[in-house]
């Protein structure tokens, strides 16, 4: 393995976020000029039909020269949010009488997040919001 693969792979410190059956990893990286850099991983489990299941990855790359625009619009982003709606999830699938079944006979209607809901994808985010890096 060449000298970059092995700096991509080295993490200086690391946080981990498990919000339902989402994972977001936060990992500091250095360049190869012995700089720092922030990786942002999300990680997200589907079951099959089959029971077994996979997970799909997306991945962002955050370099110091855009940690201020990036932190300021995020935070204003998240404020417009809560200042809206508040910090209470009202998604059907976080009231505490949810039913599964109930749900899945509606599974026409997008989810949080601009997802469509199915069978394969029927697990609870847990008070998550769903933050879609690729739109910043």
């Amino acid at each position: 393995m060449s000298d970059h693969g092995m700096m991509e792979k080295e993490e200086i410190f690391s946080k981990v976020l498990r919000a339902g059956r989402r994972t977001y990893f936060f990992d500091v990286r250095s360049t190869k000029a012995g700089d720092y850099y922030l990786t942002i991983t999300e990680s997200k489990k589907f079951t099959n039909d089959d029971g077994s299941f996979h997970y799909k990855k997306h991945k962002i790359y955050l370099y110091k020269e855009d940690f201020n625009e990036f932190n300021e619009i995020l935070k204003e982003m998240t404020d417009y949010i809560i200042s809206e709606k508040g910090d209470e999830v009202i998604s059907e699938r976080h009231q505490k009488d949810f039913k599964k079944e109930d749900y899945n006979s509606s599974s026409d209607d997008a989810a949080e997040g601009g997802e469509s809901m199915d069978d394969s994808n029927s697990d609870s985010a847990d008070k998550f919001t769903d933050i879609n890096f690729e739109d910043i």
